[in-house]
């Protein structure tokens, strides 16, 4: 047996597809452009490419794309003070801080100083606090790339088992309270679990958030059982170079599970794509429209 590929790139190239056209139709019936701002401090060439794809995807589907770079050594105040003025800014829906921030800023003050309603990043302490408890929020956009892949192949989540491997804020926890959402029993482990094996084993739905390579091995999955990947680490090759592996042995996973998504090409896609839909979702709300289907949570 071989696993189906979830090949992240071509359903992230559809959510796109969906935003583009939501945002066609909010223009000629309702005269709106959603807007996202992205704020970048400092020269972290990793964050510069991601902000430059995240520019180019923002502006490939109708929306307003706007970039405000700061120099490395910025005060806390002048970064909050950008932050304000986005808030304050009506034609910006979106509004995210690329993390990480230099080590003189507070990231967790900063990101709570934007305005909830356009934090579509997820990361306010009030859209945790709301998506636990079950309400309408924003929703971090690797969680929420993983559920609609999760949806799209499964169709129904409910009563599923689900093992969540890594309990960060950013990835590990959001997933479950999502997966709870959709009814399934969802286990959240991490490095200290004891026997780890045994654990993913019992599960219909294994997602590997943990940052450790290749990891999650072939004979903790079980037969059929689906395999969404989060990890993105880069190992060295031994002919020399590097390449990117993920969170689970993707060889020996995929001869066992059901389902599974590759790394590159898997979740990595689903994030702008999330994204973008957030970004269109936020703009929706603020001006009383009806969301879009399928895009949300």
């Amino acid at each position: 047996m071989t696993a189906t590929v979830i090949d992240g790139k071509a359903f992230a190239a559809k959510v796109r597809g969906q935003v583009a056209e939501h945002v066609a139709k909010l223009k000629e019936e309702h005269g709106i452009t959603p807007g996202l701002a992205v704020v970048l401090v400092g020269e972290d060439p990793a964050s510069q490419v991601y902000v430059k794809s995240k520019g180019k995807m923002t502006v490939e589907v109708g929306m307003k794309s706007v970039e405000h770079r700061m120099d490395e050594n910025v005060s806390e105040a002048e970064l909050l003070a950008m932050v304000q003025k986005l808030n304050d800014d009506p034609t910006i829906h979106g509004i995210l801080v690329q993390l990480p921030l230099p080590g003189h800023l507070n990231s967790d003050l900063v990101i709570n100083s934007i305005d909830p309603a356009k934090d579509v990043d997820g990361f306010h302490i009030s859209n945790v606090g709301l998506l636990g408890t079950g309400q309408k929020s924003m929703v971090p956009c690797t969680p929420l790339g993983s559920l609609m892949m999760l949806r799209d192949h499964h169709g129904s989540l409910s009563g599923l088992n689900a093992v969540v491997i890594g309990r960060s804020n950013i990835v590990g926890k959001p997933m479950a309270q999502l997966l709870l959402g959709d009814s399934c029993t969802v286990t959240i482990a991490h490095s200290r679990t004891k026997d780890l094996p045994s654990v993913v084993r019992q599960a219909d739905i294994v997602v590997a958030a943990v940052g450790r390579p290749q990891m999650v091995l072939g004979d903790w999955i079980k037969p059929g059982a689906t395999v969404i990947d989060v990890g993105i680490n880069r190992i060295d090759k031994p002919e020399g170079g590097t390449r990117l592996v993920g969170d689970a042995d993707y060889d020996s996973c995929a001869a066992v599970a059901g389902a599974i998504t590759p790394v590159p090409g898997g979740v990595g896609p689903m994030t702008i794509a999330c994204l973008l839909a957030n970004t269109l979702t936020a703009c929706c709300r603020a001006n009383g429209l009806t969301e879009p289907e399928g895009l949300t949570a």
